[in-house]
């Protein structure tokens, strides 16, 4: 083989390597890139899952809360019940009492 020819084929087996090497690199961009994207995704799922739970449980406490609020309005109000009705039983005889009590205020004056 001549050596011009030696040096053509040098030059292709050059340039076919050039090539494939800039195919090389622009894949690995391109992987790069898509690595980012799905990273960028998975990312975005988490941090709407992660909002999404903290809504639940936040609603969930929320729903609690009112729960314990109403067991807590329910027994006051029973507990106000009990203590009107007790009043209530006792009404006459404090009326009485009291009126006893002006009685004897009244005969101590006189």
């Amino acid at each position: 083989m001549a050596r011009p020819e030696v040096l053509d084929r040098i030059k292709e087996a050059e340039d076919a390597a050039d090539d494939i090497v800039a195919e090389a690199e622009s894949e690995r961009e391109e992987r790069i890139a898509e690595a980012r994207k799905e990273a960028d995704r998975i990312r975005e799922n988490a941090h709407e899952n992660a909002q999404q739970l903290k809504d639940e449980r936040l609603e969930e406490a929320r729903e609690e809360i009112e729960s314990e609020r109403e067991e807590i309005l329910e027994a006051g109000e029973a507990e106000r019940a009990a203590l009107e009705s007790r009043a209530e039983e006792n009404r006459d005889e404090v009326v009485e009492y009291a009126v006893d009590l002006f009685r004897e205020a009244v005969n101590v004056q006189s």
